[in-house]
């Protein structure tokens, strides 16, 4: 039952990556003048990161859940790219500002993108902020370790 769950959400993080990057790509680029462009990757990237970092770590999770911890490679490999992602959201951060665009909306959106990388980096790597509608309000206050972590926190 985990192992089903744990590639549902695999799965879906990556469709989700690979949902901004089409409607990037296909939508967003084309309406936008070259200057805010950069804007956008500043703060699509980091974005990008953490949603591929986490499907893969849910796929991976699928070995070793309730049977053992998490690989020793693994571990070093994601309490790496904790360290990364915060670079890549704090440089994102600065590109956005440097090439904040003119356009109210654009800008707002571009803010948006990036305060939602940020929300998934707090979801995985502090506080677990992602429950059942039904149940956020009355869970999320919680302040519940992300499986992520205590799985980074096995085999001290």
């Amino acid at each position: 039952m985990v192992r089903r769950r744990y590639l549902s959400l695999g799965l879906g993080e990556l469709a989700a990556a690979g949902v901004f990057l089409t409607i990037a790509f296909a939508v967003v680029v084309p309406r936008l003048d070259d200057g805010s462009r950069p804007a956008l990757w500043f703060a699509l990237v980091p974005l990008l990161a953490v949603l591929v970092q986490a499907g893969i770590y849910w796929l991976f999770a699928r070995s070793w859940v309730e049977r053992h911890p998490m690989p020793t490679f693994l571990r070093r490999l994601y309490r790496a790219l904790r360290q990364v992602d915060v670079a890549l959201l704090v440089g994102g951060l600065l590109g956005v500002l440097v090439w904040l665009p003119d356009n109210f909306g654009t800008r707002l959106g571009v803010l948006a993108i990036w305060l939602f990388g940020v929300i998934e980096y707090v979801n995985y790597f502090l506080v677990r902020l992602s429950y059942p509608p039904r149940l956020w309000l009355s869970t999320v206050g919680q302040l519940r370790t992300p499986r992520l972590v205590r799985d980074l926190d096995t085999g001290r």
